[in-house]
């Protein structure tokens, strides 16, 4: 009745045993799968960071302790040039826990001589430093930062490089490094207990251990000097934008067997290696131009410290207004440093440098543009721009002020925002500010194209002495300023432009009284702001504002309304459309309008010759319509009408509407810009 196949119990069942095996096994492998897809994932992952891993820890070696630090910067802001993302890099040099003497091969009894020493002044640091010379070797002894070497071992070191000559504010190198490490110049600082401050530059995270040596002479006008090593500490300014190598102070504290001021130190890396470097400590007793040891006898004076000119920078009209305009607000001393400056530029310097100026300041010019600056003055301004009568001169030569100028060289060798920000700038301002210490009441840190402009005094000092009487700033360390943005691609102040007579207006192309609109939102304390300062109060300077006070002082804030920072400069981003900026004219500056403009025309036309000076340009003629009158025009022209066959007419029609209101100057500027706007939009 079945036939030959099987019972159907049979077939049924093995048929159900069948699919449920094999839905079991597919159940199986899917799981197997899905395991092995995830255990894939998991490994790429893990081999992926530990790529990443060892990228980050190779990344520019590892320092001596083995470690690596990784700190993230900003990389731009709404301000441009902002303050990056700094972390506190106190750990980096409150590192007090000894270093070991790697360089140095020690016999056992100088070994006994360092740990009796440790033991004896309490600076053991609680580790075990075994004796055995075989221990020794594997374990070398440990010196403390500020630990003086014993006499003994002090003998057995190279002595003092007698054909070399010590050197002040030249760029010297730290021999037996691994890393860059450079050395400028060195400070006795006598403010807190007795410690010679050393300016250098080398590798930002994890900077190489070094010594300092200290030279004594050992007679009066003698030429052998006997020396003292202490094992330094090196602080990395603060302010390096996350480079590899940074501005640093190398620290080393006196202390015996010669508790004296040395004449020079030398910094080294191998305690028996040759000294590579001998700086000339500045500001002792011994300095030829030290006359103020106490802060009480510092007369009222202000000293400006400037960036190192790089560039080949050359603008010699601009850089006499710098002067001028800095020597009428009462600075008497400049600063500067020479990484790259051009021909005519350096003449200039050269002449104030050595005092070789008319010594007599005569009248340029007519007085007519500043009887429209005085009547001017109430239309559309923020400031008066009226001088009082009695800082005028109404006769027709006066005696020139004293401007003493200070130009180091600056060749350091290392790759300007590529291994080191702007040529190592916070190097010089901590420079200056050390070597204008004891020697002026206050210091200015500011850019060349930057003035601090009081809206009430005359001069800064003046400011500073009105703001004492009104807060109370015993304990101001620095008077901070808030920025101004002075577009250079603002039009120029209508009351520059010539009449028709195509006179030669010096005023006219002087920046500070041409360029009078400026950017009405200024920026807050410590973004683009600049200060002045009290040396003595300083400790590290920073670019837009003080790192490091001593202990009790702080900065002032001072209100707008009694003085702001004048920023003149391009956009910052690039383009023109910072000129969309809400704006205002500003004329303060034209309140030393005819001082401003007889000093640097007298000194212009003295040094000339001398310094190949170019003709002083004719006064321009009315201005020309701004960029942003231009997008004006602009903005009706939409792409589809360009793209239209009738585009030639309609623009056509644009440029003989701006040439039928406009002069000729104007026309030549529409029309550029329209073909500008089509080329855009074609492409």
């Amino acid at each position: 009745m079945y036939g030959s196949g099987s019972p159907p119990s049979k077939l049924t069942g093995g048929s159900m045993s069948s699919r449920s095996k094999r839905s079991k096994k597919s159940a199986w492998g899917a799981r197997e799968r899905a395991g092995m897809s995830f255990l894939i994932v998991i490994a790429f992952f893990a081999i992926f960071g530990l790529i990443i891993l060892t990228e980050v820890l190779m990344i520019d070696d590892r320092g001596r302790g083995g470690g690596v630090i990784v700190r993230h910067g900003s990389s731009g802001g709404r301000f441009g040039e902002s303050v990056p993302d700094y972390d506190d890099v106190k750990d980096d040099y409150l590192d007090d826990t000894g270093i070991f003497v790697r360089e140095t091969k020690f016999g056992s009894a100088a070994i006994k001589n360092i740990l009796k020493n440790q033991k004896d002044t309490k600076l053991s640091i609680g580790m075990t430093v075994p004796l055995d010379p075989a221990e020794q070797q594997r374990n070398p002894p440990i010196i403390p930062w500020g630990q003086m070497l014993p006499s003994k071992t002090e003998q057995t070191l190279p002595r003092y490089p007698a054909e070399m000559r010590a050197t002040d504010g030249s760029w010297e190198i730290v021999n037996g490094t691994r890393y860059k490490f450079y050395v400028f110049s060195a400070f006795y600082d006598r403010r807190d207990g007795k410690l010679v401050r050393v300016i250098g530059a080398t590798k930002t995270r994890g900077p190489e251990r070094v010594w300092c040596r200290f030279w004594y002479p050992t007679g009066q006008n003698s030429t052998k000097y006997r020396s003292a090593s202490v094992m330094a500490r090196v602080k990395i300014i603060r302010e390096n934008w996350n480079l590899k190598y940074s501005a640093c102070f190398i620290l080393c504290p006196i202390r015996g067997p010669f508790p004296d001021i040395p004449y020079a130190v030398s910094v080294v890396s191998k305690i028996r290696a040759p000294p590579g470097n001998v700086l000339l400590l500045r500001n002792t007793d011994n300095d030829p131009d030290f006359n103020n040891r106490t802060f009480s006898n510092i007369p009222s004076s202000i000293g400006v410290c400037v960036k190192p000119l790089h560039f080949n920078y050359d603008q010699a009209l601009y850089l006499l207004e710098f002067l001028e305009l800095n020597n009428l607000l009462g600075v008497s001393h400049f600063t500067f440093y020479n990484h790259t400056i051009g021909p005519k530029a350096s003449c200039i310097l050269r002449h104030y440098i050595s005092g070789d100026l008319p010594p007599l300041i005569t009248s340029y010019g007519s007085v007519r543009a500043q009887t429209r600056s005085t009547e001017a003055a109430e239309v559309n301004d923020v400031h008066s721009a009226a001088v009082p009568s009695s800082k005028l001169h109404d006769g027709t030569s006066y005696q020139k002020p004293k401007i003493t100028v200070n130009i180091l060289p600056w060749n350091l060798r290392m790759r300007s925002q590529k291994e080191i920000r702007t040529e190592g700038l916070f190097a010089s301002l901590n420079d200056c500010l050390y070597r204008s210490m004891y020697r002026y009441s206050h210091v200015a840190l500011i850019d060349l194209d930057e003035f601090i402009i009081p809206h009430n005094n005359d001069t800064l000092i003046d400011l500073i002495n009105w703001l004492s009487k009104r807060i109370n700033n015993r304990n101001t360390g620095a008077y901070s300023f808030q920025n101004a943005f002075f577009y250079l691609q603002f039009a120029d102040d209508s009351l520059m432009y010539d009449d028709g007579t195509s006179r030669i207006d010096l005023r006219a192309a002087l920046t500070t009284q041409r360029k009078t609109r400026r950017r009405s939102k200024l920026h807050p304390q410590k973004q683009r702001s600049k200060y002045i300062c009290r040396p003595e109060a300083v400790i590290e300077a920073g670019n837009h504002f003080v790192w490091e006070f001593c202990p009790g002082r702080g900065s002032l804030n001072v209100p707008t309304d009694a003085a702001i920072l004048h920023h003149y400069r391009v956009c910052e981003f690039g383009g023109d459309d910072c000129i969309k900026s809400p704006s205002v004219v500003d004329r303060t500056a034209h309140r030393y309008s005819k001082r401003l403009v007889d000093r640097v025309g007298t000194v212009y036309n003295y040094l000339k010759d001398t310094c190949d000076l170019p003709e002083i340009p004719r006064a321009p003629t009315k201005p020309p319509p701004t960029r942003k009158k231009l997008l004006k025009v602009r903005i009706p022209i939409r792409p589809e009408s360009l793209a239209a066959p009738h585009a030639k007419n309609t623009v056509d029609s644009i440029k003989n509407n701006a040439s039928n209101n406009s002069n000729s100057s104007s026309r030549s500027t529409y029309a550029p810009s329209l073909i500008q706007v089509m080329s855009n939009h074609r492409a």
